[in-house]
């Protein structure tokens, strides 16, 4: 919270359940529905549990008329979510039904792109730093155009130009990336962050996300400094993932024998004999 705070963040807490409708509107309904719970019944109207922060924060974005000095805004969230993962794909902690989100939606004008996602990515090793995460790997996850209208949005140039964004971050930040087609989230293409537990298990971690999709569902608006409206990218971003799957990374990665100034009891005193405990 104090790092997120000095680095522009705002905090915002937003419901565990939502209107069908909004769902809808983001595109997740279509797209994500098996990995959601099945709605309940409400005076007639279908509510979901948050599978995401996303459209939440979105709605905030969408809640006052926004100018372009405000940008980049920054909304951060420890949202709790629920997602239906299969049984059979369930892994400990590091898959789970219910997770704590260390999520956030950076609102940007277009020529901040570049610029805010290079931020974001030093946020991500600035973090791993701190936890001795030595071994990562970066993969640029992108679209397959024969799913297009079925997997993802179907807006083939747009795809291109994100992806071709992201590919151009990658090398101006000389890091080692591969790349993946059929990987990117619906609604655009990402930056995973894969990581290797004690025994070589790959991971993805931490997800950097560029959003063309959303900011025109709801319609996201700011004014320009020529008093017009244009559209901003969304860029999600997640750098410890859920707390549940990073703690059940730092288990294995510390095979259990943590630094002292991450271990849950940091020290014990245990007396000789009896006549010594005072």
């Amino acid at each position: 919270k104090k790092k997120e705070a000095t680095e522009g963040y705002k905090r915002v807490s937003t419901p565990i359940i939502a209107r069908e409708s909004l769902f809808i509107k983001s595109g997740h309904l279509p797209h994500y529905k098996e990995s959601m719970y099945s709605p309940m019944d409400i005076d007639g109207e279908n509510y979901y549990l948050k599978p995401m922060n996303c459209p939440f924060h979105h709605a905030v974005y969408a809640s006052k008329p926004r100018s372009y000095r405000e940008l980049p805004l920054r909304l951060a969230e420890y949202g709790l979510c629920h997602r239906y993962e299969k049984s059979g794909e369930l892994q400990g902690l590091m898959r789970v039904r219910s997770m704590e989100m260390n999520d956030a939606h950076i609102y940007v004008r277009p020529d901040q792109v570049k610029e805010e996602i290079k931020k974001v990515i030093e946020l991500h090793e600035y973090y791993y730093n701190i936890f001795g995460v030595k071994k990562t790997r970066y993969r640029l996850s992108l679209h397959d155009k024969k799913e297009l209208g079925e997997k993802y949005i179907n807006i083939p140039e747009a795809w291109i130009e994100n992806e071709k964004i992201l590919r151009e971050v990658l090398k101006e930040l000389k890091v080692d990336y591969c790349e993946a087609e059929n990987e990117a989230a619906f609604y655009g293409p990402k930056i995973d962050i894969q990581i290797y537990s004690i025994i070589g298990k790959e991971y993805t971690l931490g997800t950097v996300q560029l959003d063309f999709a959303q900011p025109a569902r709801f319609g996201l608006k700011y004014t320009n400094e020529k008093g017009k409206e244009e559209m901003p990218y969304v860029i999600h971003r997640a750098p410890l993932s859920t707390h549940e799957r990073f703690i059940g990374f730092l288990i294995e990665h510390y095979t259990g024998a943590f630094p002292v100034w991450l271990a849950p009891i940091q020290i014990e005193i245990m007396a000789v004999s009896e006549k010594f405990n005072a």
